[in-house]
């Protein structure tokens, strides 16, 4: 098993950061191999951004994704700029709320209201990165509920755990809404 992923949005997002917490759940908690690579517009925050992971069941002999499985886009500029890399057959999750993206038979879309959702529950976007990681992870089974707390803790700042705890819980159940 090889997947590639992409995580996009703007910079200040924290797609950076969920990404790193998806490789470190990855390679710590269900041993397997990952990596994560990272590029951002010159504006840092407000620019497009992505994040890459690889996860394998092999070494990763090349650490730049080619063949993008699975996507998050955050904002449409993100969608425009990084979309054409996913490969057919791949799913692409859009925060709905300020991503359009069409319907195709090339791959899946699916549309979640994230960043409305996150503020209705959380008065902030502070963890839009952890709720949209968690809405991720429930939609592709990457890896287990159970690994993405471990490595989501693992990441939090001192005082925040129960805070994106939650944010995990919202993404969560964002995602299982849509069954």
């Amino acid at each position: 098993m090889r997947k590639e992923i992409r995580f996009s949005g703007s910079g200040g997002q924290g797609v950076i950061l969920a990404s790193v917490i998806l490789g470190t759940a990855a390679a710590l908690y269900e041993n397997k191999h990952a990596v994560q690579s990272q590029s951002y517009g010159p504006e840092a925050r407000g620019g497009a951004s992505k994040a890459d992971v690889i996860i394998s069941d092999e070494p990763v002999k090349y650490p730049k994704a080619r063949n993008i499985d699975f996507m998050l886009c955050l904002t449409q500029k993100a969608a425009d700029k990084y979309l054409p890399d996913l490969k057919e057959g791949g799913l692409v999750l859009i925060d709905s709320d300020y991503v359009d993206v069409p319907e195709t038979d090339k791959y899946k879309v699916v549309k979640l209201p994230i960043s409305s959702t996150t503020y209705d529950k959380q008065g902030k976007l502070i963890a839009l990165n952890i709720v949209s990681l968690s809405a991720f992870v429930e939609v592709t089974k990457l890896v287990s509920e159970d690994s993405l707390e471990k490595a989501v803790l693992q990441a939090a700042p001192k005082g925040t755990e129960d805070f994106n705890m939650e944010a995990v819980k919202i993404g969560r159940e964002l995602a299982k809404s849509l069954k």
